[in-house]
């Protein structure tokens, strides 16, 4: 197989559990640019909360950001596409999911390259990533925000996953991106999107992509590029769509199966 774009999620895939980038994982991302082949990275957080990993690997190309809500060049700081959550359709999903689900907590992702992740208190938080705090969660709608999160101490991943689709369906997408993670995000909107946009502009064609990722949400993207590879401490729905399964991030799964292709 010969591949000119690499597509990495973050968390759980390209970067170990610390948030870091190991020295094996720099070295083949090294050999696929040394190739002539793309690296893209593809991942749920905002422009803002990958700000640091874009300086710790001195990465200067596309990323795609916010569940494909944001497409950014790292190298010129500056966004090529942004597309946000309708402020009414959020606070209409937080509500139907307050009312059906009971104490159910939010948080908002803001647009912009200096988007905050803003949460009300009760919120379950568990990140080494910045956020603030806020007391009224009218405060969550007062700025454009790109995508909604919902958390509720009595039900785990995948049951509130469920139940927010459900809940939800017809108002807005819903995507498990990670731990304690559910996204309530703008219809249509998925990471396959925001990679479609970013290889069109590279000149690239799915054919010619290889994905890796962890999550529910990078379903979509394994299914528009030509190969997908899940690692091996992906959620049991990435898994089951994948075409190859590597080594965990821990265990630097990118690189293993990027140095069997660009050796």
């Amino acid at each position: 197989m010969t591949f000119s774009l690499v597509a990495t999620d973050l968390d759980g895939t390209l970067l170990r559990p610390d948030h870091t980038v190991s020295a094996r994982n720099r070295a083949a991302l090294a050999r696929v640019t040394a190739a002539g082949a793309k690296h893209v990275i593809v991942t749920g957080r905002a422009v803002s909360w990958t700000r640091s990993v874009f300086d710790e690997l001195g990465y200067r190309g596309l990323a795609v950001c916010g569940q494909g809500a944001q497409v950014y060049h790292a190298g010129e700081g500056r966004l090529l596409t942004s597309i946000t959550l309708d402020r009414q359709l959020a606070r209409l999903a937080a509500e139907r999911l307050s009312a059906e689900l009971g104490d159910a907590r939010f948080a908002v992702s803001r647009a912009g390259l200096s988007g905050e992740v803003v949460i009300e208190r009760g919120y379950h938080y568990d990140s080494l990533l910045p956020v603030r705090v806020v007391a009224d969660r009218a405060e969550l709608w007062s700025e454009p925000i790109l995508k909604l999160y919902v958390h509720h101490d009595d039900y785990d991943d995948d049951r509130l996953t469920a139940y927010a689709r459900k809940i939800c369906q017809g108002l807005v997408d819903v995507t498990h991106a990670g731990t304690g993670i559910i996204e309530l995000l703008p219809p249509g909107l998925s990471k396959a999107v925001g990679l479609s946009l970013a290889a069109r502009k590279l000149g690239v064609r799915a054919a010619d992509t290889i994905a890796f990722g962890d999550m529910p949400n990078d379903v979509t993207m394994f299914k528009w590029a030509a190969h997908g590879v899940a690692m091996a401490n992906a959620h049991a729905d990435l898994l089951e769509v994948a075409d190859e399964i590597t080594l965990s991030n821990l265990e630097d799964g990118v690189a293993v199966v990027l140095e069997r292709l660009f050796p």
